[in-house]
């Protein structure tokens, strides 16, 4: 039996294309790749043409799809390179490594399942060093040091990744040289959770390269992490493989392949086998020889896209440069630091902040793989992936935001898919704030992540369809709430979401839980979602009249019981109600209706009478009839004044003008027998009593607007009139009739009224 390693670094251009041409020479009878057994009935869908890197192999249990790992490969992974010679060679191909069948069930000392591959090359380096215990963990740092290098990954990426041909026999002999001597010294360190793993790992690894050879394979190639190389490069001298993994348990697990990006293919995604730079490694793998100038010219359409200037004369100079670099640098080919030294000079005049936007679009990149319909899926996949063809609404890596027209059928369509994919924790898009409500407008945040996969695979319990999956799911959420405000709000999500069934469901949830709730509090904080349904539904063309009826029994028991539920509060509690109020007020307000608007001032009547309550809840009650018109100004400064005497207690007066007051100084500026009361209020304090209620009077105007305070105090600075009323009597004595006659015509054209003339 001929065995020939080719260790490689995970994801690695370079490497890449060894691994090619070394398959190309050596013609291999089978091609055995560290990677998922589970996945080797999906190698073929590797050759189709609609199957498009970057790509991963999910794996997942299907009884707990939360129990997952993904096996990414972009176009210039070794592994991929591998799969598609073996493919276009038709020669037999299949992963080797340890199932995961063993691992996700925690029969095996692991790390995280998500750094699958962080053993072969790891990428993050110890801010603490330890010359034995760094081999591990980083290798390539230790061979790089021993080298005379600093930095393990730019001297690896010279070394193999970006230099130009070489013999790919004679660089995979040195590959598995060099960490032969480095596993020889790792011996020497303690052995460890991840150390127990990688032989775990190995010994399935070697078994399955001797089943090979059972099986007549005489000249096996294998495509591994550099890392384990050494221990699979002579399986004879190991014995009793077998024994370690074939005791161990094993649960059922399903394979497909799904589209991956770019941005969780890089490091800083978190993924231990990442690579700083996908799309620039992307680059170089489709153009090695002339990497500094085709990638230049990119940078240099992506700053004028950005209205930076960017010549060709700046480019041709940048170039030079970056070339001069690599040779002041003793480098064998020009690197990304050498790149973004250049651009960083020439094109960004020493400006980084160009440079963060090169990153996420050149270096990083926003690629995002295709796969074709045969990949096996769950059936809410395809309904989506239909969807998705239907609205035109592609799946995107790169993040961005969408402006939908709601009057337009196919925008309709696209909010109620994002709302209805949102109900199912599927957070495709994230609504986003917009100016006024009922528009025709809508924001959303958009950006599609390789986990979405597995949250559909999770949603698919639901049903085999969106709109079933998401109706059902919020069936059950309704069911099991307990609050009556839990439900107020998914009856909004619902209603955005365009699930008639849901909203019948909810309905009879909903008025169950009214019909039986003492807690007014909660119908308060339930009322005004429902108020933005009645008044806004119609915009997404919902029918919200099953809402009608709910609103009106809340608010017949919010205004029966706001009256004990408002006794005995103490400051805090009065505070929470008084905001419960404002909103509640608002909510009703948006319902245009006389008898919930009869109802709900007479209740706030009650509540200012009632001289046992709490200064906040009674203040606020004055103060929310008073913008309603049905105090008239003089009704409101007597009870001002009722409330202000010196009879009551200061800090009493005090909580009741917070009441009155909180939010908004506009009625004393428009009312200067308000003001001017709460002037003389102020002065017939005395100095002790000023400096204990001080706190709550600066709490209150702290809730004014600057401009509100700064002319509040102008007022107050100047002097208030005495005996001004504050009423909207306008004082004729200078009043020019005639001048006033001649703007009548024009008024009354601009009023859309018939013009008079007096």
């Amino acid at each position: 039996m001929k065995l020939t390693i080719h260790g490689i670094r995970h994801h690695g251009c370079g490497s890449a294309r060894s691994v090619r041409q070394a398959l190309g020479a050596l013609r291999p009878d089978v091609v055995l790749i560290e990677g998922p057994p589970e996945a080797n009935e999906l190698i073929p869908l590797a050759a189709h043409k609609k199957l498009a890197p970057p790509v991963a192999v999910l794996i997942y249990a299907p009884d707990d799809p939360r129990r997952a790992v993904y096996y990414p490969f972009a176009e210039f992974s070794p592994e991929w390179q591998a799969i598609k010679f073996a493919l276009k060679t038709k020669i037999p191909v299949r992963f080797i490594d340890l199932p995961q069948s063993y691992q996700l069930l925690d029969a095996v000392p692991s790390i995280n399942i998500d750094q699958q591959e962080t053993d072969s090359l790891p990428d993050e380096q110890s801010e603490i060093r330890n010359p034995k215990s760094e081999i591990r963990t980083d290798p390539l740092q230790f061979a790089a040091e021993a080298a005379g290098f600093d930095d393990g990954e730019i001297w690896w990426e010279n070394l193999v990744e970006t230099r130009g041909a070489a013999v790919p026999g004679e660089l995979f002999e040195g590959i598995l040289e060099l960490m032969t001597a480095l596993r020889e010294e790792a011996e020497k360190e303690e052995s460890n959770a991840e150390s127990e793993r990688d032989e775990l790992r190995e010994a399935f690894m070697r078994e399955e390269i001797r089943r090979a050879a059972r099986e007549g394979f005489e000249n096996i190639a294998v495509v591994c992490g550099a890392w384990h190389a050494p221990r699979l490069a002579d399986p004879a001298r190991f014995e009793n493989d077998r024994e370690r993994f074939a005791r161990l348990p094993q649960t059922k697990l399903a394979a497909t392949w799904i589209p991956y990006t770019y941005n969780r293919l890089a490091t800083a995604s978190g993924y231990g086998a990442g690579i700083a730079s996908p799309e620039f490694y992307h680059q170089i793998w489709k153009n090695p020889r002339r990497i500094a100038s085709h990638w230049l010219a990119r940078v240099a359409a992506l700053l004028r896209e950005q209205d930076i200037e960017a010549s060709s004369a700046s480019v041709i100079e940048a170039v030079r440069l970056t070339e001069s670099l690599a040779v002041m640098r003793g480098l064998s080919a020009v690197g990304l630091n050498e790149l973004a030294d250049a651009v960083r000079t020439v094109l960004c005049f020493g400006d980084d902040a160009p440079l963060r936007l090169i990153g996420e679009k050149l270096i990083v990149g926003e690629r995002i793989g295709r796969v074709p319909p045969e990949t096996p899926a769950v059936p809410l996949q395809r309904d989506l992936q239909s969807a998705q063809k239907r609205l035109r609404f592609p799946p995107e890596a790169a993040h961005k935001t969408v402006e939908l027209d709601l009057r337009k059928p196919n925008d309709l369509e696209r909010s109620q898919l994002l709302h209805r994919l949102n109900l199912l924790e599927v957070d495709w898009g994230r609504p986003q704030r917009t100016s006024g409500k009922g528009t025709f407008k809508e924001s959303w945040w958009v950006g599609w992540r390789p986990d979405l996969e597995i949250g559909l695979i999770e949603a698919s319990v639901w049903g085999n369809s969106i709109v079933s999956a998401a109706t059902n799911k919020i069936r059950r959420t309704a069911a099991e709430a307990e609050e009556l405000a839990d439900l107020t709000a998914l009856v909004e999500r619902v209603l955005l979401a365009d699930l008639p069934d849901a909203v019948d469901f909810l309905m009879i949830a909903l008025e169950a839980k009214t019909a039986v709730s003492s807690d007014v509090p909660a119908m308060m904080d339930a009322l005004p979602p429902l108020a933005d349904v009645l008044r806004y539904g119609n915009v997404r063309k919902t029918d919200a009249g099953a809402v009608e009826k709910v609103v009106d029994g809340l608010v017949t028991r919010i205004c029966i019981g706001l009256p004990n539920a408002s006794a005995a509060l103490d400051d805090e509690a009065a505070a929470a109600m008084l905001d419960r109020m404002i909103k509640t007020d608002g909510a009703i307000s948006l319902l245009q209706d006389d008898e919930l608007h009869d109802a709900w001032r007479e209740v706030l009547r009650r509540l200012a009478d009632a001289e046992s309550l709490n200064g906040l809840v009674r203040g606020r009650a004055v103060r929310l009839l008073f913008d309603k018109r049905h105090f008239t100004a003089d009704e409101t400064a007597r009870r001002i004044n009722l409330a202000l005497s010196t009879a009551v207690d200061p800090d009493a007066a005090a909580g009741w003008l917070e009441g009155f007051l909180r939010g908004s100084g506009l009625i004393l500026l428009h009312n200067e027998l308000l003001l001017k009361i709460l002037d003389d209020w102020v002065k017939s304090l005395n100095e002790d009593v000023f400096i204990r209620i001080l706190p709550l009077l600066r709490r209150t105007f702290a809730t004014f607007h600057a401009p509100e305070r700064r002319q509040i105090g102008g007022k107050i600075k100047s002097g208030i009139a005495a005996g001004n009323t504050g009423s909207a009597d306008v004082d004729t004595e200078d009043f020019d009739r005639e001048r006033a006659a001649m703007v009548l015509p024009l008024l009354a054209r601009l009023l859309g009224a018939a013009e008079k003339t007096e």
